[in-house]
């Protein structure tokens, strides 16, 4: 890892004043928009929707498709962590890591051997780490000028965008009496294609759009009492959303066997995921990052919660809702937190959370392996997981300073004056997040 003092790319002094023109910042966004898409959409997510396709026509266990979902959070785990390492440039980290889940994609319907699926969903949970790392920085350093907080919503849109084109895509394709892997190669075209659109926006001299004179991301870290708060309740919260994100087709599948009932629990899923960070742009300019971070865990808690107290379809419709609609809340409000908090180190913090996300990931399926019982009842892993974000939302909740609720202006100087930086002062308007 580099030290803190370490500024990779620093041009020399007769060059520190000389900026080169980058894409525009509605450019940004939607290049943003389109690799997180492919990065969570499909490249960890296109396995919720095929999952039922895959017990069909593959006879896939339920406790085999925790696997197959741990071994992709298992590779998000290790993208995260080298995210903190490694000596490039954000721009072609993203790049490789859109190849990567395409390929990876592309591979899970061309190959029918389990092994071979779970070394696949490996390599698509690297690239997935690599891609919202490195976009996430990249983006909002350059969007960061603009002072548009709905910007910063499109960018963290695209998850929710990739889920509902994903989720979409499959419910088309099972009223078609499509196969698995079909289903597999379709989507894995699509990521290919999503990247050939976005390439150039990505380009080798893109990192290059803002000052040359100091470095597009620092990696130095160094974790404080607050930044570790913020590092375990953002794990908690993958551990939390990853069980109904996960298995919520499965569980819809048990209740009606029609998927074109239980297939649109995904597409909501993902529609409430694209619409909410555009919401919480603008919400954490009145609550501060913080409150809405800690909301935003107990509304998930009642969506996790939900299909254990109304097992029918309306419930878990609901619960996708309420789940879909907060997970990129919580990755808005936690990313921008992170720049609040560490300034120019925010990529080593963003990183960190990032991996302890993943492993709350990895542990979350694996639970459900070993507690849904002989009758794959999702009822205990579900409670655990809501208790998981109530806890936690109880720790976000006394980290917050007492402010005022509402209060305008300070953005960035405030945040940087005290390392429990939510106060609404603190507004994606006026931090480095956007």
């Amino acid at each position: 890892m580099a030290g803190p003092t370490e500024t990779r790319g620093m041009a020399r002094p007769a060059e520190a004043t000389r900026t080169t023109p980058g894409p525009s910042p509605a450019a940004v966004a939607l290049a943003g928009l389109t690799a997180l898409a492919v990065a969570v959409g499909i490249g960890r997510f296109a396995f919720t929707p095929i999952l039922p396709l895959m017990q069909q026509d593959a006879g896939l266990s339920v406790a085999q498709g925790g696997w197959l979902a741990s071994a992709n959070y298992f590779g998000y785990l290790v993208g995260a962590l080298s995210a903190m390492g490694l000596r490039i440039r954000p721009a072609t980290a993203t790049r490789v890591g859109l190849v990567l889940i395409g390929l990876a994609t592309l591979g899970m319907g061309l190959e029918h051997r389990f092994a071979t699926w779970v070394a696949l969903r490996w390599l698509a949970g690297v690239g997935s780490a690599w891609v919202l790392v490195f976009a996430s920085a990249w983006c909002l350093e350059r969007l960061a000028p603009a002072r548009r907080a709905l910007l910063n919503g499109a960018v963290f849109a695209g998850v929710g965008t990739g889920i509902a084109v994903a989720g979409g895509a499959c419910l088309v394709l099972m009223q078609a009496g499509a196969s698995s892997a079909r289903a597999w190669t379709s989507l894995g075209v699509l990521s290919l294609a999503g990247t050939a659109v976005i390439w150039r926006a990505f380009g080798a001299d893109a990192d290059a759009g803002v000052s040359e004179g100091r470095p597009a991301t620092a990696r130095g870290l160094s974790l404080d009492a607050d930044s570790l708060r913020l590092v375990l309740c953002y794990g908690a919260s993958g551990f939390g959303y990853i069980v109904p994100a996960t298995f919520l087709p499965v569980m819809a599948r048990q209740v009606v066997s029609d998927p074109s009932v239980f297939g649109w629990s995904w597409p909501v899923f993902g529609a409430a995921a694209a619409v909410s960070p555009l919401a919480a742009a603008l919400w954490g300019r009145l609550f501060g990052n913080r409150r809405l971070w800690m909301l935003a865990h107990l509304v998930m808690a009642l969506g996790v919660a939900l299909p254990v107290a109304w097992p029918a379809i309306g419930g878990i419709m609901v619960a996708a809702l309420l789940v879909g609609g907060t997970f990129m809340v919580i990755t808005l409000a936690g990313m921008q937190e992170a720049r609040a908090v560490a300034g120019p180190r925010a990529t080593g913090l963003m990183a960190t959370m990032t991996s302890a996300f993943a492993l709350g990931q990895i542990i979350g399926p694996v639970s459900v392996s070993y507690l849904v019982g002989a009758g794959a009842d999702f009822s205990r892993p579900l409670l655990v997981a809501c208790l998981l974000l109530v806890a936690s939302a109880a720790v976000l909740w006394i980290s917050i300073p007492g402010a005022p609720p509402a209060c305008s202006g300070g953005g960035t100087r405030a945040s940087r004056r005290s390392p429990r930086s939510d106060a609404p002062a603190a507004s994606s308007a006026r931090s480095p997040a956007g």
